[in-house]
């Protein structure tokens, strides 16, 4: 598997959907926090403006514009400049328009012929998931002139989104689902071979030495690597494979592997009933206490007892 999506893989990566718009003109809509989460827009129909908190200059969105907010930060949507204010909160929007949570959210002027129809929902990974490619994400994506940019795929991607979201047809909301998080993928990827390129944090995803490095880590990381097997695999020398990974990814290459150890150990302690021994072992370790030493150091529990407390929160809820 390559790189990026054995890392979105093992994130879990899972798209949600909220709804389909027909937002008529004056319009203006303030989408609240949402911690650890990416917020999407697509504009299916018409165009707006953006403005997120903590930016001074709004993004203006076109249709077949996509817009992610990768980390759910607060934001307001209009329709043009003029419109900004008075603001209306999300949901006092869903409570105002009689929103059931089919079909399409209308909300503003009746009879207005400006009218703007957005796809919208989030994108979010498995809960105390991390890893540097999404630290290293910036405030927003911005994907326009999708046939250019990204090929005529992406493009006809979010168009059947479009034309499923908000549907009563049988199968629409699994089909719009699973497409959205097929569509993050494409964006990361876009981004990473274009406006990525000026994110120095990206950089080593992008220079073939370091990603030799990271896929020899990824297909096996239970193998005892060092260092030098590392610099090795990467066709550098030791001195510079670190400095250079370590500039590139902040993270120096041992840390970077018990850090994906750790995340790989995480989920199987939460998906599987694997003895703690065996996962020390898948994940590169000899003996269950040295295994259970690092994580107790990342997530600041031992093995044993993250895996019963995060158990009984499943059990508990409903």
């Amino acid at each position: 598997m390559d790189l990026l999506s054995d890392i979105l893989l093992h994130l879990k990566l899972k798209g949600t959907l909220y709804f389909r718009t027909s937002f008529t003109s004056p319009w203006s809509v303030r989408v609240p926090v949402y911690k650890d989460v990416a917020r999407f827009h697509y504009v299916h129909q018409g165009r707006c403006l953006v403005r997120i908190e903590g930016q001074a200059t709004p993004v203006p969105i076109e249709q077949g514009d996509l817009i992610i907010i990768t980390q759910g930060a607060a934001h307001t949507i209009y329709s043009d400049h003029i419109d900004e204010d008075p603001v209306t909160e999300l949901d006092q929007v869903i409570e105002q328009s009689g929103f059931s949570g089919h079909g399409t959210l209308v909300f503003g002027e009746f009879g207005s012929n400006h009218e703007t129809q957005l796809i919208c929902g989030h994108f979010a990974f498995d809960e105390h998931t991390t890893h540097p490619i999404i630290d290293a994400l910036p405030s927003h994506i911005h994907i326009r002139n999708y046939g250019g940019a990204s090929g005529t795929w992406l493009e006809n991607t979010l168009r059947l989104i479009g034309a499923e979201a908000g549907r009563d047809n049988l199968g629409s909301d699994l089909i719009s689902l699973k497409l959205s998080e097929i569509v993050f993928t494409q964006v990361l990827r876009s981004y990473l071979e274009s406006d990525g390129n000026n994110n120095p944090a990206m950089a080593g995803y992008r220079d073939k030495r370091i990603t030799r490095a990271l896929k020899a880590i990824h297909s096996d990381p239970g193998h005892g690597w060092t260092l030098e097997s590392l610099a090795s695999t990467a066709g550098m020398s030791r001195t510079s494979f670190a400095t250079t990974f370590t500039r590139y990814l902040c993270l120096s290459p041992l840390a970077y592997l018990t850090q994906w150890r750790m995340e790989l150990a995480r989920q199987k302690l939460l998906d599987t009933n694997d003895p703690m021994i065996e996962i020390a072992a898948q994940v590169g370790y000899q003996s269950e206490a040295a295994f259970s030493r690092v994580f107790k150091k990342h997530y600041r529990a031992a093995p044993a007892t993250y895996r019963r407390t995060y158990q009984q929160l499943s059990i508990e809820q409903p």
